[in-house]
């Protein structure tokens, strides 16, 4: 049986997913209005991995015999007026998803939940993964993005992008 807090911030998890596939798929339409078909795949395909973590939440919940409580999803309340906007915000949104996960991990761990734990592992390297490709992008733009040839270059290299399912088995 999962400690009571523990399931509280699980649940609230898969809300905070669920979020973050609809804000990224903001930032897709945002790129989609600019003509920008490379940046708005990127996101379209972020959108769909948080939509997956979303549900590997969901599941571990309901593998734990935990009922899963969906609550209304926000609408994104970025403001987006440069190229560079989404970036930078997309940046900020994975610290916070960081620190929602690392406090999962810290409420798991006070009660000995070596499930949770366990569970959390991949995602403690998954939000490792997903900063750095949001620094990476906010370098590449910085260093291409206000010459055309390499803005059209970097939406080509974005537009290349394909979904891969998650690795984390349950």
């Amino acid at each position: 049986m999962l400690d009571s807090k523990v399931v509280a911030l699980l649940n609230d998890q898969v809300n905070k997913e669920f979020y973050s596939a609809y804000l990224y798929l903001d930032f897709s339409n945002f790129y989609e209005d600019k003509g920008l078909e490379g940046f708005a795949n990127w996101y379209k395909i972020q959108a769909q991995e948080e939509r997956d973590h979303a549900m590997l939440f969901y599941q571990y919940l309901h593998n734990n015999n935990v009922k899963v409580t969906l609550e209304a999803i926000g609408k994104p309340d970025q403001e987006l007026n440069s190229l560079m906007d989404p970036l930078q915000a997309g940046l900020k949104h994975e610290e916070y998803v960081t620190s929602l996960i690392n406090a999962i991990y810290a409420a798991a761990q006070e009660v000995n939940d070596y499930r949770t734990v366990q569970f959390l592992d991949w995602f403690v390297k998954e939000q490792g993964e997903e900063e750095t490709n949001a620094n990476n992008l906010i370098t590449k733009m910085e260093l291409f993005g206000s010459d055309a040839k390499g803005l059209y270059m970097l939406d080509s290299e974005l537009k290349t992008r394909v979904y891969s399912a998650p690795s984390l088995v349950l």
